[in-house]
Order: C-alpha cells, then structure tokens, then sequence
C-alpha cells in the first residue's frame, strides 16, 4: 500500500488515518481476488461531491458552485477478454451486464445495470472503444445524504472504460455527460449534470449551465485549510420516501414562468423584466409558488458569481453571509426545506435552528441539495467542531454529523 501514500492526500486531504486508509485497499484487493482469482488488479476512486451554492438553479440552466468531497467509492478492477461487466458492491447483489448487447431494457430501469449498458451506449455512440471488466467496490459516500453516491458509480464506471480501454481519452466532464446519458436514456431519471460534473473533475468548480449541453466549468482556486472553519454535512436521517412530487414541482413551476414569456427556461428571461411584472404575473399565472421559486433562481444565480468571487479572492467572512443568504432564499422563496405535504415533519428545519443557536451568529449553515428531507451544510469554526457534532448528535443520533474536506484529484485511476 505504500505506493498509494503519496496519492492519499490529493483524495482525503489531512484528517484521515493512513492505516485505516491502508487496510481499507487491502481489504478491496483481498476481496477482489476472493471474487475472481486475482490480486493483479488495477485501482479506482470517484468522489462523491457536495453542493456549495446554485440549490435548483441547474435544470434551469442557472450557475452552481460545487466540489469533490473527501469521501469516495473505490474498485478494484480487472479486464476481462468477453463483453461482461461485473460489479460486486459492497452490500449488494453481484450486477452482470453483456456489453454485446446495448439496448435500453425496460426491465432495467432504475438499477445499475441500466447504468452500465447506458455508459457503454454513450461510448460506442462516440466511436470509443468498450470492453468487458470485473470489480468489486466499497464506498464512503453516505447514501440518500445529497452526497451523490450515485454518481459516484456513474463516472467511476465511465473513468474504468476510459482508462482500460481508450488510455484516459475523455476529460472529466465528457466522462460526467456519459453519466448523465445513461441516467436519462436508460436509468429513467431527467437529472442535470451537476452532480457528475462535481464527482468527476476534482477540487471546487463554479459551473455555468447557459449551453447545457457543453457547460461552462470554471476550477476555482481556493483551499478551504486556509480558513479557520470546517465543513460539516448533518443527515437528519428523514424519509424520501413519498418526496419525488415535492423535487419534481420546482423545475416544471420555474418553467412556468418562463413559457409566460415564450421561453423554455429562466435563464432566458430577463431578471428585471420579471420584477416589473410581478403583479401582473401573479394574477395571470395564479401560483405564487411559482413566482418566489423564479425569485429565488434569479437572486441565486446573482449570489452564484459573488460566492465564486468572494472565494477566489479569500474573503471567506464575506462568503459565509452568501451562505447564510442562500439558505434563507432556498427557505421562504425556493421553498424546499420540509415537504408541503407533511408540514409536521421539518427535520432540516429543526436543524437550521440548532445549528444557528449553537453557532451563534460565528458560521453559517443551509440547506444541503434536493431538501425537504435529508441534510443540511454548516461552516462551523474549528475550535467548535467538536463541540458542533456532540449536539447536533444529541438531535439526530450518533454519527449524524460528518466533517467534510474537499478533494483535491478527479476519478481516476490511482493504482
């Protein structure tokens, strides 16, 4: 494992534990050669990501800032000389795809192997070489947090075929779109691709979705060491399930407003134009709904380029009132911290609120990704760091509360 030292900290930065980080490989390639005969394998890690600012603005093709986090998902992977492609994850079933074949199946939506046809699909639609692999993976990318654990798997799949087959051809955010494809063609979910793109390229990227096609992707040069805070990922542990009509209504009433003006997406409305005609809208359209969540998508994007700014130049007091106003807007206007049809049930927001009270005003936190279920952001000052997790666990349960660094290295092959 010695040859991984070296490349530990371009994934996990200074706080993780290199025994722990040493065991935890040799356990991958262990269980690798238990699977399929072999220790001669080769290594692969993908992030998973967090969202620092744009909530909801992407599928109106609006601005985000994002990055790769310090918890990832790693393979041992080895190439096989027929057109399979098995995946033994940790804790789930084995998945075996025949490449030969890549046609959507309906009876695949929804599950890995969808994925796995999809990516091979976006490849051989390129004239890109693809092949057949074996490897088992375990993961660090905490499920159903707004961390991206999906995506992590999508470009990790796309990055073994790139390295195996094609000598690392595509970029980050060409592996990035081939997720996407495979999630909307063959998976059956419209997402963006904004969580790709932040598993895939590695370090914090402020990301433009005017063309979304080819967005435009800006690597930030910050190092969150340099301030005095850490970032720390609180999952309230509440249920999705039920919640996709609640995700699903913001893009269609954003929308709405824009098709008022013969468009197909906010970003080609004018911000001002819109204000103008608030009272005029609200008694066209009939959902006010839909006017404070185009608000919030208009002030978000704005806030979008300031926090990019602010973080370039390292005014980091200044990037924590951004934080703070973009939780605020994602609260009244976006209005995605508890679900509308269940009003009993606000983890995030009993969250908010505790973590204000604990922070007192030194900090700042929001909501973090979709909502209305799930996990909230915090920017919370080292010495409390510790002091930050024992309480929000008094809330939320042991464990609840995760320091998060950012990741430096895209996916990659890293052994």
């Amino acid at each position: 494992m010695k040859e991984l030292h070296a490349i530990y900290p371009e994934l996990y930065g200074t706080g993780y534990s290199e025994k722990e980080m040493d065991e935890r490989f040799e356990a991958l390639l262990s269980r690798h050669c238990e699977l399929f005969g072999t220790r001669d394998a080769e290594i692969f890690s993908a992030s998973g990501r967090t969202e620092i600012a744009g909530n909801h603005t992407d599928h109106n093709l609006g601005k985000v800032i994002g990055a790769s986090i310090n918890l990832d998902t790693i393979g041992a992977v080895t190439k096989r000389d027929d057109s399979k492609v098995i995946i033994a994850s940790e804790g789930f079933p084995v998945c075996e795809v025949d490449i030969s074949d890549l046609e959507p199946k309906e009876g695949e939506r929804n599950t890995t192997e969808a994925l796995i046809r999809g990516i091979a699909r976006g490849f051989s639609d390129k004239g890109i070489e693809v092949g057949g692999w074996q490897a088992n993976t375990t993961t660090r990318v905490l499920k159903g947090s707004g961390l991206s654990s999906s995506a992590a798997i999508e470009v990790l799949t796309a990055e073994i075929f790139n390295s195996l087959y094609n000598g690392d051809r595509l970029d980050p955010i060409e592996l990035a779109k081939m997720g996407r494809y495979a999630e909307n063609a063959y998976f059956g979910k419209p997402s963006g691709l904004l969580d790709q793109a932040c598993c895939a390229h590695g370090g914090v990227i402020a990301i433009d979705f005017k063309d979304n096609d080819n967005p435009a992707v800006t690597p930030l040069d910050v190092d969150f060491n340099d301030f005095p805070y850490s970032m720390i990922i609180t999952d309230t542990r509440g249920s999705h399930a039920n919640l996709t009509p609640e995700y699903a209504a913001i893009p269609p009433e954003m929308r709405l407003i824009a098709a008022h003006y013969g468009k197909e997406n906010l970003r080609e409305v004018d911000f001002g134009t819109f204000l103008s005609d608030f009272g005029r809208l609200r008694s066209e359209i009939g959902n006010d709904r839909a006017l404070l969540r185009a608000y919030h998508f208009f002030t978000e994007n704005r806030r979008v380029d300031k926090m990019a700014q602010c973080l370039s130049n390292g005014e980091f007091d200044e990037f924590l009132l951004y934080v703070e106003d973009s939780g605020n807007s994602s609260f009244k206007y976006l209005q995605n911290v508890y679900p509308s049809s269940d009003p009993q049930e606000q983890g995030l927001s009993l969250a908010l609120a505790y973590s204000d009270e604990i922070l007192a005003g030194d900090g700042a936190s929001r909501v973090h990704g979709g909502g209305f279920a799930g996990t909230i952001q915090a920017y919370v000052p080292e010495e409390m760091e510790e002091e930050y997790i024992r309480r929000m666990e008094s809330v939320f349960g042991a464990g609840c509360s995760t320091r998060i660094a950012i990741r430096k290295r895209p996916v990659s092959r890293i052994l």
